[in-house]
């Protein structure tokens, strides 16, 4: 990064300016009525093509000779490398499988700026070869190390330099958080939100619109609108002043208490992940087009082709995993002292960075709940599939990231609890309060990124 002289601002702004902003709907900057036209126009302005190829059709990308792992000739992105697994959670203890190794940490970054009084968020109709639809809406700026250290050779992402060489800036939200666990190895991006002045005019862009948190929210009732990069990012606005007080926040435990479960929990559970040849994994196979389980589940891994004329390159080629079916993430909801709580589950995936990390009630990523016997179900997951329409208060799908991802989407519920509710739960999970959340994912590998991206839904409720 850049040095400077001049320190960087980070004052956070009054929880009411997040606040006002979720409450604005309407704004002369851009008007939601308006966003069908212009995101169709984006899609017609622009041309993509995405094509799936052999293996043997990678450029710049090979299975190293002696592991077979499949790598770009850089050593820079990532890589796609076999790991082995032992752990005493949940009914598999051991395995082996493929997963992304991407050790760089890239930005997720928005720039907010005041639009007569109230706070806009910078977002981007940004392509993805995995995208469903091919663009999404992203934040300001969505790049990996490799992307904007241009290892592509290609253009530098718009407004990097507001991230990078900006010592004006005001820093709203600043903290790394985790990626998917099951799919890559201790990965992590830096969520960033910062702030330029209200009277600094930005370079125009017909690529880019200017919205209110709230009219976010109501985009984020649409199928596949908002990418998981922007949800990611949105949930780390805190719109209430966090404090441990019980007084102020009312909630049934403490921040201590969940702490102590916490860290129970890390106590508890054993987590041994070895990296092994991908070669070695077993029992994945590979052909030339796939590299994939042999009884049709989890995700595979393939290759293909990209087209795109608003990209950094206009054209490459590189590896995606693909899920086998569609996913389905949950919160259960239930009020106590009239502040809303989630239930949490503590859960341990073969990448996390120390072991378990807070997840939705229900997460299951794979598709293979469907079949599963039920003593072997998931916790709460019929539950869940059985709820009533007016227990459901968010039900959309939702894509994972695009760049890494082919048409991954899960669906994504937040429903309340009714009144004949389990008192009694599994020892991995625990009501917190949405204040409580909040306040943890001010922090690093606390909350992962399924948890994450729901909760940027629920808004300040």
């Amino acid at each position: 990064m850049a040095n400077s002289s001049k320190p960087i601002s980070r004052t956070a702004p009054p929880d009411s300016r997040f606040l006002r902003s979720l409450s604005c709907v309407e704004s002369d900057a851009f008007s939601i009525a308006k966003f069908n036209d212009w995101f169709d126009d984006r899609m017609r302005h622009h041309h993509f093509e995405i094509d799936q190829i052999a293996f043997s059709d990678l450029q710049k990308w090979g299975f190293e000779s002696s592991t077979g792992n499949l790598r770009h000739e850089s050593g820079k992105f990532f890589q796609i490398q076999g790991i082995s697994v032992e752990t005493n959670f949940g009914g598999i203890k051991q395995w082996q499988q493929p997963i992304i190794n991407q050790p760089e940490i890239g930005f997720l970054g928005f720039i907010a700026k005041e639009f007569d009084g109230v706070l806009h968020f910078l977002m981007q109709a940004k392509m993805e070869p995995g995208n469903i639809r091919c663009i999404q809406l992203a934040p300001t700026l969505q790049a990996t190390k490799s992307n904007y250290t241009r290892v592509h050779q290609g253009k530098s992402p718009p407004f990097l330099q507001y991230f990078r060489d900006n010592p004006d800036r005001r820093v709203l939200v600043d903290v790394l958080q985790s990626e998917q666990g099951g799919r890559f190895l201790r990965k992590r991006n830096r969520n960033i939100i910062i702030e330029v002045p209200s009277g600094e005019s930005l370079p125009e862009n017909p690529d880019y619109i200017w919205l209110t948190l709230g009219q976010i929210q109501k985009l984020l009732r649409r199928d596949n609108v908002i990418n998981m990069d922007a949800r990611t990012v949105l949930s780390c606005i805190s719109y209430h002043r966090v404090t441990s007080s019980t007084t102020e926040n009312p909630s049934i435990h403490s921040m201590d208490e969940i702490l102590t479960w916490f860290t129970e929990l890390k106590c508890c559970y054993d987590l041994d992940v070895q990296s092994i040849p991908l070669r070695d994994a077993r029992p994945w196979l590979m052909d030339s087009q796939r590299i994939f389980h042999p009884e049709g589940k989890y995700f595979e891994v393939i290759a293909v082709r990209v087209a795109a004329d608003n990209r950094e390159v206009s054209s490459w080629t590189q590896p995606l995993v693909k899920p086998c079916q569609e996913g389905l993430i949950a919160f259960v909801t239930k009020d106590f002292q009239g502040e809303p709580h989630f239930l949490i589950q503590g859960k341990v995936e073969a990448g996390n960075f120390d072991i378990v990390e807070m997840a939705p009630t229900v997460q299951c990523i794979n598709g293979d709940y469907r079949q599963a016997p039920l003593d072997s179900r998931p916790p709460f997951i019929d539950y869940v599939l059985n709820a009533s329409s007016a227990q459901i208060l968010f039900d959309t799908m939702q894509s994972e990231e695009g760049g890494r991802f082919f048409r991954e989407e899960n669906r994504n519920l937040i429903l309340r609890a009714s009144p004949d509710f389990p008192a009694e739960l599994p020892a991995n999970y625990i009501w917190i309060s949405h204040t409580q959340l909040k306040d943890f994912i001010r922090f690093n590998n606390i909350v992962n990124i399924q948890a994450r991206c729901l909760l940027s839904a629920f808004g300040a409720e």
